[in-house]
């Protein structure tokens, strides 16, 4: 993403000029198409049949070997984007439990390394996710995911960014909120519980355990005026407000999972 979010960007500083806002994550056009353009990112045609089709197989399985629940569903947007912010990543099996969060196609910004894993890369394409790079920013990027938003998709982010341990959310990286204050979409936080305990970081092998996920209220950002620069105080306001709600939503997740 932009290496300066005051500026070009579109991020005004405000009242708080010490230093720019770095969203958390690179998005990396899928290896379908090398120009990076937003039509690469379209799932169409025969790519939502297959989205559907696995999407299907992989609700047979995590019901099966992780008896998954769901709470707080009506929390979800049932049209235009939005932005899906899962706390407590530990595992990851936090990404295929993800997308079954909701009915909708939710798109992923994911690690790049995962996408280069032969047979893992291709099932998260397939399943609307497209890679990204930690370790650098710039516009194309943010373009490409405010299209996602902007075309009234939803955006799953893990604002934790790699994967954590312990019961603790960890400091969130500001990539949601600047989203979600970019495009004027909500954020949805959603506790993911258990998934620890069936593959921890590291682990080679899954373990059956059960998994919850407890999806909060969304957390709206501040309309702006047509043409006003979104302000770094309303971005760390989402994201403190991001974190408080996604510690509740883990420990309640946590618990109905028995971790």
């Amino acid at each position: 993403m932009p290496e300066r979010a005051g500026g070009g960007n579109g991020v005004s500083d405000g009242d708080e000029p010490d230093g720019p806002v770095r969203p958390a994550m690179h998005l990396v056009p899928p290896l379908a198409a090398s120009d990076g353009s937003e039509a690469a990112l379209a799932l169409e045609g025969a790519a939502r049949v297959t989205y559907r089709v696995l999407r299907f197989l992989l609700r047979l399985l995590m019901r099966g070997a992780f008896r998954i629940e769901v709470l707080g569903r009506e929390n979800l947007p049932v049209t235009g984007g939005y932005v899906l912010a899962p706390g407590g990543h530990r595992s990851i099996l936090d990404t295929p439990a993800v997308s079954l969060a909701g009915p909708r196609v939710l798109r992923y910004m994911g690690a790049e390394n995962y996408f280069k894993v032969p047979g893992l890369g291709w099932f998260l394409r397939a399943m609307g996710g497209f890679p990204v790079e930690r370790s650098a920013t710039d516009r194309q990027a943010l373009r490409l995911a405010e299209w996602v938003l902007n075309n009234g998709e939803p955006l799953a982010v893990f604002p934790e960014g790699t994967r954590q341990q312990g019961p603790l959310i960890q400091p969130l990286k500001e990539g949601a909120a600047f989203l979600a204050c970019r495009t004027g979409v909500p954020i949805v936080p959603v506790g993911v519980g258990g998934t620890e305990r069936a593959m921890p970081k590291g682990a080679k092998f899954i373990r059956p355990r059960k998994v919850t996920m407890v999806i909060g209220a969304p957390i709206r950002p501040v309309v702006r005026a047509e043409g006003e620069r979104v302000k770094r105080s309303e971005i760390r306001r989402v994201t403190q407000e991001l974190h408080d709600s996604l510690q509740a939503l883990f420990d309640e997740a946590q618990i109905r999972a028995g971790a």
